[in-house]
């Protein structure tokens, strides 16, 4: 006559603690399996704004993150195959940049102008990307371009919103190919949801 084993092999003796080893091995094993997930919205579309998403986003990516990236209203300009990112001083309190250039007198110190000044001389907005991207290249910092190809190298999949496709009369063929998806809210906020990191920016 055969005897069939039990399925759990639960001690008799104090049966609350090995269900409480147990379970803490079973949720130990489980964190140690999971895959952190990050979900990031970005709006903006100046230069100065196009760095912390592009940044956290590869950043993560290289940790080994599952990252996705939600291009609406002018963050959709990040998408587009060809940049032209501008610095405005336009309702920006950390302006004025500091001086990456000149004689010494003057290199690395900030430009003595009020914001509201800036916003109305004309080309300063010319002035203050050039002076932003000569610092980039100074620390060596990367540029958008390469830290947008370092996030589609790592697979972060860039997301563009369709409503905003639609609403600014954009064409597909203004854009990156690499886009993973062209959906509206509605289709984004699952993604979200599931994300251990949601970031606005």
């Amino acid at each position: 006559m055969s005897t069939t084993a039990p399925l759990i092999d639960i001690p008799t003796k104090d049966p609350n603690t090995w269900f409480d080893q147990r379970f803490e091995q079973k949720m130990a094993e489980r964190e140690a399996a999971h895959t952190p997930a990050m979900t990031i919205i970005a709006t903006k579309g100046t230069m100065d704004m196009a760095y912390p998403p592009f940044i956290l986003a590869s950043t993560a990516a290289a940790l080994g993150w599952q990252v996705s990236v939600f291009f609406t209203f002018y963050g959709l300009n990040l998408l587009k195959q060809k940049l032209d990112l501008k610095v405005s001083p336009l309702g920006n309190p950390a302006m004025p940049m500091k001086m990456p250039n000149g004689p010494t007198w003057i290199k690395g110190k900030e430009l003595p102008i009020p914001t509201s000044i800036m916003t109305l001389m004309p080309g300063f907005e010319n002035m203050a990307t050039q002076m932003m991207r000569k610092t980039m290249d100074k620390k060596g910092i990367a540029s958008i371009e390469e830290l947008r190809e370092l996030c589609i190298e790592a697979d972060v999949k860039l997301i563009a919103c369709q409503m905003t496709v639609d609403l600014f009369d954009y064409g597909k063929d203004d854009f990156i190919p690499e886009i993973e998806e062209w959906v509206g809210a509605a289709s984004f906020l699952p993604r979200a949801l599931d994300a251990d990191i949601n970031l606005f920016m």
